[in-house]
Parts: structure tokens; C-alpha cells; sequence
């Protein structure tokens, strides 16, 4: 009969765990030692050895002939509980038996003697599900429990253990597994089991595990249909796009090709591509351009790996700040809901076609030249002229004093210092988070009148970033290494009516002859 690749590799000796040396070479030292404790809890994502561990523990406890802290696996004591024949090793899952009856039938069994081991042991997985009450009565026995006794369990979730369990364990902490580990561990099985299995195929199984084993060998196993497993095997197996049709896909959503799009995602769909899985490799692309333009030169350590650095780096003028977070954020909030939505495929639709719908260019506040829609006209078309004072009869085309505008209600922006300017001075200077707020006009606008400069925030959370006495500084700094004198800063929250009004102010501040006052 087959047996999944999981189970069939699973390992059988603490020098067989991959990855987890700081809590295998502890537990090794307790056995030789013999200072075992009554309790362990074992904490950490899934995949990464806590059951695994938990096996090898009990049978290490109740081996004839360990060898250097790890079971012999060939005792009548370590047969028998890897073939299930000895009841005195319980091995139950708290998601299923997770109320106080079954923690109370399980003390009754515990006072009594081993009938074929030297060690009782309970192994008790996903433990953070037992209930209030279960807690407590295991709790009873935690206290005091008999020499014979043994208990190792298992969470993923310690935070929903009770504190008085935790301080009755010794606790050890599994790591997510790295790629390298996984790869590694792949290209072993692969070989053992008569696979070819290639370089980039094996990187790629390691990606998708996201730091878990079993995911990891898992995926192999699927895989396993033919002898020879390359990248393009390890695609269509699996239902995932490559990486240049995501990153096609994010260039029309960039330009709002919104036909494309959906184009684009129905030949994925046809091609047997899961929607859920298109979404989490566009996530994943959005992500690493975002930390690639957040660390340009210590952030590579943190990307997925599932895309090039060229790829990453095209994307880098053209997919701003504040369009990657919001992009991230829409999609993220998607995947949660698209096992509850009733067509998946309509859900990522809509979401692509609202990525669409973002900004996804940088604006300028406070232009230095004038957009013109004729670049060889002497004054923007668009633009209408001025309503000339008529007291001395004479038109347009006549003679004039400059105008004078009175805006009661509000300053005028100085058009001979640029926010363009400094905005070049602070590039240098700056954190590139929040200078990519400060420059994104999405999150803000500036305002320069004579000496102060004026910053309106367009949401809680950019006025967060920017109303720090860290930014005002930098800017006044700024400010005043430019343009010399003394300048002062505030930063507001946003309004509608006010950029309304700045927007006709700013076109006809961008002509020589009208003053403001």
C-alpha cells in the first residue's frame, strides 16, 4: 500500500531533524544526562517538528539501547511505538478530545504502571484547543505527577495556552524552516525515492512551503506523477502562473487596462490557474517591489525570491509607494473572504478591476513650469485669461497693471520657492518611508506662503507619519539651507473646500503679470 512521502520520511532520530539543532541537541543532552522533565510543549508553525520530535522524545525514553540521545529504532520498546502496539505511548489530539472528560479519563489511566515500557507518555497535539475546563484538570496532574509519567504537547498557538500550564513545561520554541533547509531535505528525498528533480523546481517547492516540511514534501509528493520534475512541472501540478504573466498582469493594472486585465486573469483561469493562488503571486510581486524600493540596498534578504530583482526593479518608477500599499491591502482583505464569496472568480475580478481604479502615478504639488497642452505656445491654452479692470475703458489687448486677486480666506502659495526644491534636498536626508508620503500626493499637499510652509495630511494615518517634530525639522533644515531666513511648519488635516480653492489659485499663479495679496 502507498504511503504519503510525508509519513514515509518522517524522522525517526533527533539527527534527523532538520533544522531545529537548538532544541534537538537540548533534548539529546537531557536523555544522556537523564534530567528529563514530566512536561514539554512544543511551539511553532506547522510542519516544522513538534509531533515528529514528540515521537522520537517517547521512544528515546523507553529505548533498551539509545545512542547518543537518539532511539535505536530497533528495540522491541521503539517498534512497537512506531507500529502503534504499545498503548502506553497515547498519542491524541486535543482539537477532537478537548473537553474536561476526556482530560479526566486520561488521569484515571495515568496512576497506573507502564504494562511494557519504562515511561507513560501522552502526547498531546494542538493543545491550545482544549476547553477552560479541560485546562484546569490537566492542570491537577501537571502538579504532581507520577515518576512514570510523561506529557509533550503540542501547539501552535501559545498564546491561547494558560499561563499556569506554560510554567509546568519546559517550553521549546520550533523555527519556521529556511529555504535552504528545505531544499536541501527535497533534493535528499528525491533522490532516495528516484526523482529528478531540478534546481529551480526544488527553490520553487521551498518558496510555496513557506517554511514548513511537510508542506514542502507534500508538494513534492503531488508532484511525484512524473520521474523527471522541472519548474514548468512544478506550475502545472500545482495551478500557479509564471512569473511573467504576473508581472504582465500588474503592467495593465498600472495602466488601468482594465479589458486587459480581465483577459489576462480568464486565460489563467482557463489554463486550469486557481484565482486564489493568481492573487497571492501578485501580493507576493507588490510585496518584494515595495521592499526593494523601501531598502534598496539591504532589503533582498527579505524578499520571497519567487521573482528576479530586474522584474522588481522595472516596476520601480512606475508602481509608487501608496499605490503598492493599497494594492496589498485590497488583495489581502480579498483572500480572506474568497472561500466565503460565492464565485471565486467574480471576487478577484472585482479586485483586479478596483487595483485598476487606484492611482498609480506620482503628482507634483506646487509645479515649478506650467503644463501646457501646446509645449510651443507662450502661455497655456488652457488657461483662461484674466478679467482685465475696465475702470480706464480700455480692453485686453491694451496696457495693464498687474491685477490684484483677494483671497480673504486664505494665503497665496509663493510661486518663486518650489516644493520641488526641497522635496530634491530632503531625497538625500529623509527616511524613505515617510519621505514617499511626503512627496506622494495621494497621502499629502504642501503649501509654501512667504515663510511657512504649510503640509496637508489626507488621512490619519499620513498625518501620523508627518506630524512629527523629527519631519518638521528636517524640512525647516531644508528649507533654510535653500532659501535662507527662518521658516515654521505645520502640518493639518486635508480639506476638500481648500484644495478646491488652491487648485484655481495654483493656475493662475503659474502666470508672471498677477500678484496676490
Amino acid at each position: 500500500m502507498y504511503q504519503a512521502l510525508y509519513r514515509k520520511w518522517r524522522p525517526r532520530r533527533f539527527d534527523d531533524v532538520c533544522g531545529q539543532e537548538h532544541v534537538t541537541e537540548t533534548l539529546k543532552r537531557q536523555v544522556m544526562s537523564g534530567k528529563l522533565s514530566h512536561a514539554y510543549l512544543f511551539t511553532g508553525t506547522r510542519g516544522t517538528g513538534k509531533t515528529s520530535c514528540a515521537k522520537i522524545l517517547a521512544k528515546v525514553v523507553n529505548c533498551e539501547n539509545a545512542i547518543d540521545g537518539n532511539p535505536c529504532n530497533a528495540c522491541f520498546s521503539c517498534l512497537g511505538i512506531d507500529n502503534g502496539s504499545i498503548f502506553d505511548v497515547t498519542e491524541m489530539d486535543a482539537a477532537s478530545n478537548n473537553g474536561v472528560d476526556n482530560v479526566r479519563a486520561l488521569q484515571d489511566e495515568a496512576v497506573y504502571l507502564p504494562t511494557s515500557v519504562k515511561k507513560r507518555v501522552y502526547i498531546v497535539d494542538e493543545v491550545h484547543m482544549m476547553t477552560s475546563q479541560a485546562f484546569n484538570a490537566l492542570l491537577k496532574i501537571l502538579e504532581e505527577p507520577p515518576e512514570h509519567l510523561m506529557f509533550i504537547l503540542a501547539t501552535t498557538e501559545l498564546h491561547k495556552v494558560p499561563a499556569t500550564v506554560l510554567s509546568r513545561c519546559q517550553k521549546f520554541a520550533f523555527k519556521r524552516a529556511v529555504p535552504a533547509d528545505i531544499v536541501s531535505r527535497l533534493e535528499y528525498i528525491a533522490g532516495e525515492e528516484g526523482f529528478e528533480l531540478t534546481a529551480d523546481a526544488s527553490e520553487l517547492l521551498a518558496r510555496l512551503a513557506d517554511g514548513s516540511f511537510r508542506d514542502a514534501i507534500s508538494l513534492l509528493d503531488q508532484c511525484s506523477g512524473s520521474t523527471y520534475i522541472d519548474k514548468p512541472t512544478v506550475l502545472r501540478c500545482i495551478g500557479l502562473a509564471e512569473n511573467f504573466e504576473i508581472c504582465d498582469l500588474l503592467s495593465d493594472i498600472l495602466l488601468s487596462d482594465a479589458a486587459g486585465v480581465l483577459q489576462r486573469l480568464d486565460r489563467l483561469y482557463r489554463d486550469g490557474k486557481d484565482v486564489g493562488s493568481v492573487l497571492s503571486q501578485l501580493s507576493s510581486l507588490l510585496r518584494d517591489i515595495l521592499l526593494l524600493q523601501l531598502a534598496p540596498d539591504g532589503g533582498t534578504d527579505l524578499l520571497s525570491g519567487s521573482f528576479g530583482i530586474n522584474d522588481l526593479r522595472a516596476f520601480h518608477s512606475s508602481a509608487p509607494m501608496s499605490f503598492l500599499l493599497d494594492a496589498l491591502a485590497a488583495i489581502q482583505t480579498v483572500l480572506v473572504e474568497l472561500d466565503r464569496s460565492a464565485d471565486r472568480r467574480i471576487a478577484a475580478e472585482i479586485c483586479l478591476l478596483r487595483l485598476c481604479d487606484l492611482p498609480s502615478g506620482t503628482g507634483t504639488v506646487l509645479p515649478a513650469e506650467p503644463k501646457q497642452d501646446n509645449p510651443g505656445a507662450p502661455f497655456p491654452t488652457h488657461v483662461p485669461e484674466p478679467d482685465y479692470a475696465q475702470k480706464s475703458g480700455a480692453g485686453p489687448e491694451a496696457e495693464q497693471p498687474d491685477p490684484i486677486i483677494k483671497t480673504p480666506d486664505q494665503a497665496a502659495p509663493d510661486t518663486r520657492r518650489s516644493w520641488q526644491q526641497l522635496l530634491n534636498i530632503l531625497s538625500k536626508s529623509m527616511d524613505s518611508f515617510q519621505f514617499g508620503i511626503l512627496e506622494d500626493a495621494n497621502h499629502s499637499e504642501t503649501v509654501i506662503t512667504g515663510n511657512t510652509i504649510s503640509i496637508y495630511a489626507k488621512s490619519p494615518f499620513s498625518m501620523g507619519q508627518l506630524d512629527t517634530n523629527e519631519i518638521k525639522e528636517a524640512i525647516k533644515s531644508a528649507a533654510q539651507n535653500c532659501w535662507g531666513g527662518v521658516f515654521s511648519v505645520k502640518v493639518m488635516a486635508f480639506s476638500e473646500d481648500r484644495s478646491e480653492k488652491k487648485s484655481k489659485l495654483e493656475q493662475l499663479s503659474r502666470f508672471g503679470n498677477i500678484k496676490f495679496e
